[in-house]
């Protein structure tokens, strides 16, 4: 680790985590218990068993990777379930010094007939709410010695879709069946997106953004473009999923078709082997161009080094990852753990990761630290995101004084 770095200043700074998903992030001993109580059957109802048939440290595929949100998503059958790990996932992200975080998680995979998508919306508000509130309440906070834990919610709509992917989906390929699935994305996103309006702007919920997620290969943005246009003209903020199991072709679509403020993972944004467009004849101009756009717009990317390790088979260690050419190129890049149940990670020991493994200095460290804050979809409005985002400053260098003195 960079000698200047230590785990206790990594802990101790103020953090934040913008892609982290709900289903993917529940602590292993609440998946278990939750499973025993709603009848649902897994492979193991031990914490090791869990780990060593689902939850792994590598996985052969993103599809593997993927295999456990059956297992996750099959538990959060309820509003006080999904309230409660909500909750959990506040106060694990305060216990490690993250200090604000942006859940995602798509609302359509938890309906049922007696849990309606602002059920579950409202559910995850009210649990985030909780986990922050003792915090909150802190001496620490009220003297300014620590900032308040945030937060905000972006509701996913899903790539591709199929009718066993809950009772939702099942109602919808049977309303209209026989309609192409291209339609069916299309009407699915767009039944999303205008409750997140209405949820956000009639009721108040801390909605701050909107989310495509899902498999990338075959199954392209402009499905969704129609309900991102809806997000963009009501001044809802947007991320995509791109980049993660496709080409740099697939972020050049989240931000042209889908407007995309960040971007989630665009791991592969500089792999011009990977573009099969025939009429881009120079692939390595495009490619810069494109990061070139990217840098010069502050378009967040959303990094997730580790489920990126265990679902890309040619990254063997971080070093085969494009994080430090993502850094040298000048882009906004925030580090995230996407899942950190299904990844096992947390914030701190992603940049631990990092500090450990790159040839950082401080002010590159810091750079990444800053960069979750200010590209967050923030939902107090921009002077109060300066007032947070300085405060978070402050709280940071007071770290560095004390902690990197030496």
């Amino acid at each position: 680790m960079n000698p200047t770095i230590t785990s206790e200043f990594i802990r101790a700074i103020p953090k934040s985590d913008l892609h982290v998903h709900l289903d993917g992030s529940l602590r292993l001993g609440t998946l278990i218990e939750l499973a025993k109580a709603h009848g649902v059957e897994l492979p193991s109802y031990e914490a090791a068993g869990l780990r060593e048939l689902v939850f792994k440290d590598r996985y052969a595929n993103l599809g593997e990777y993927l295999h456990g949100f059956a297992y996750t998503c099959a538990v959060l059958r309820d509003a006080e379930s999904i309230e409660r790990v909500a909750c959990e996932l506040a106060e694990d992200n305060i216990a490690e010094g993250v200090r604000y975080i942006e859940v995602r998680f798509a609302p359509q995979l938890h309906v049922r007939d007696e849990l309606q998508m602002k059920d579950v919306v409202g559910a995850v508000a009210a649990g985030l709410e909780r986990g922050a509130k003792s915090h909150n309440n802190t001496s620490a906070v009220k003297q300014g010695d620590d900032i308040p834990f945030e937060f905000g919610i972006i509701v996913c709509a899903m790539r591709s879709i199929n009718e066993h992917m809950s009772p939702y989906y099942k109602r919808l390929f049977h309303l209209l069946s026989g309609t192409p699935h291209k339609e069916l994305c299309t009407l699915a996103s767009m039944e999303m997106v205008r409750l997140a309006v209405e949820l956000r702007d009639k009721h108040g919920l801390p909605i701050v953004g909107f989310d495509l997620a899902g498999e990338e290969a075959g199954y392209p943005a402009a499905y969704h473009t129609q309900a991102y246009q809806f997000a963009h003209s009501h001044f809802l903020r947007k991320t995509v999923h791109a980049g993660e199991a496709y080409g740099p072709e697939s972020i050049f679509q989240a931000i042209t078709d889908c407007y995309t403020n960040r971007i989630g993972h665009g791991t592969f944004l500089f792999s011009s082997e990977m573009i099969q467009d025939p009429n881009i004849a120079d692939k390595a101009a495009y490619v810069e161009s494109l990061a070139e756009y990217v840098a010069s717009q502050r378009i967040t990317m959303e990094v997730c080094i580790t489920s990126n390790l265990q679902t890309v088979p040619e990254f063997e260690t971080i070093n085969d990852h494009p994080i430090c050419r993502m850094i040298e190129s000048s882009l906004s890049v925030s580090v995230c753990t996407d899942n950190r149940l299904i990844s096992n990670t947390t914030v701190s020991r992603e940049l631990e990761l990092i500090a450990s493994a790159l040839c950082l200095h401080p002010a590159q460290f810091k750079n990444l630290v800053v960069a979750g804050f200010k590209g967050s979809f923030f939902g107090g409005g921009y002077n109060q995101k300066r007032a947070y985002v300085r405060q978070m400053m402050s709280l940071y260098e007071k770290h560095e004084q004390t902690l990197l003195a030496g």
